[in-house]
């Protein structure tokens, strides 16, 4: 059976977090080239987007976590094959020695440094509501081009990003 072009597919983020900051990959192919993003995958078969979390972690870092926490949900809607349903997790964690990874490298990167780097438009927003401890859903919708053209609070109601009115 041959799954339906636009049906979304689900997804986790793990923001892992220590003293040195934030444990993110600098991505070194697409999606999200050049860009720094969370810990993250899709979720198996079967499987609840908790485990899905640890097991991306372990698979990914080589960290071992139990105490994932969820922060918020990320929709992302798309006239493409660009759609998302992302559980968003964080894991408090030691400080562990960055390392090369398939997709790109671990880096380190502390909470000053977050406003200076290249990340996806989204993340700004997830960063800020994890900080503050805040729950979040957020709507994301993308034009063809996979480019963030309306971000929305569904919980406030309010609209957190317009390219309309940036």
């Amino acid at each position: 059976m041959s799954v339906p072009t636009g049906l979304k597919k689900v997804a986790v983020l793990c923001i892992l977090r220590s003293n040195a900051g934030f444990l993110l990959i600098h991505r070194s192919q697409e999606p999200n080239l050049g860009k720094y993003v969370p810990i993250g995958g899709k979720v198996g078969p079967f499987e609840t987007p908790r485990a899905a979390a640890i097991r991306e972690v372990k698979e990914e870092t080589g960290v071992s976590v139990e105490d994932v926490r969820l922060k918020g949900i990320l929709t992302e809607t798309s006239p493409t094959d660009f759609n998302w349903i992302n559980y968003i997790y964080t894991a408090d964690i030691a400080e562990v020695a960055p390392v090369k990874y398939r997709e790109g490298t671990l880096e380190w990167v502390d909470r000053e440094r977050l406003d200076g780097i290249p990340t996806p438009k989204t993340d700004r927003f997830i960063y800020d509501y994890v900080s503050r401890s805040e729950f979040f859903v957020f709507d994301a919708v993308y034009d063809e081009n996979a480019e963030l053209m309306t971000l929305v609070d569904e919980l406030s109601g309010r609209t957190l990003f317009s390219k309309n009115q940036s």
